[in-house]
């Protein structure tokens, strides 16, 4: 056997392969190692965008939620507003319309009042005129200077009391 040359080839092979094998496996463990280790990181950096993606998300989550709440209280407030607004504008409009009524009312009292003494101030002085023409025309000079008399004692007496 050790004189056969194809023994020598095999052992030499393997004496070769057993000589390469090392700074090869070293090689290919080194290589390897490497690509393990970008592998890593990239998987590291995927993961690390993925919670700062997450991280983002909810915050823009949260964020999407305090403007909902906000534009449902701006919405809340305004028809509150709205409300108050229609109020005050309706207390106001019953204040007016009460105001215009007693001013109609004070206006139409005022014209009442004025009708009333241009009533009597005619019927006065139409009587005033009629009693004139009855007196002239119906009573003598000796009559009216005793009316007259009598007229003037009794205002003398109305004057004193």
């Amino acid at each position: 056997m050790f004189s056969d040359p194809q023994f020598w080839v095999a052992v030499s092979f393997f004496l070769f392969i057993a000589a390469i094998f090392n700074p090869v496996r070293k090689l290919l463990t080194t290589n390897l190692d490497i690509q393990i280790k970008d592998i890593k990181d990239k998987i590291n950096e995927a993961e690390n965008l993925k919670n700062e993606a997450q991280k983002t998300l909810s915050e823009l989550k949260q964020r999407e939620s305090e403007v909902e709440n906000e534009i449902n209280n701006l919405k809340k407030d305004s028809e509150n507003r709205i409300l108050e607004l229609k109020n005050l504008s309706s207390q106001k409009l019953a204040q007016q319309i009460e105001k215009r009524k007693m001013l109609a009312e004070e206006k139409l009292n005022k014209i009442i009042r004025d009708i009333n003494f241009e009533i009597k101030s005619h019927i006065t002085n139409t009587s005033i005129d009629a009693c004139k023409k009855l007196l002239i025309n119906n009573l003598s000079d000796k009559n009216k200077k005793d009316f007259i008399d009598s007229s003037m004692s009794q205002l003398k007496e109305v004057i004193k009391n």
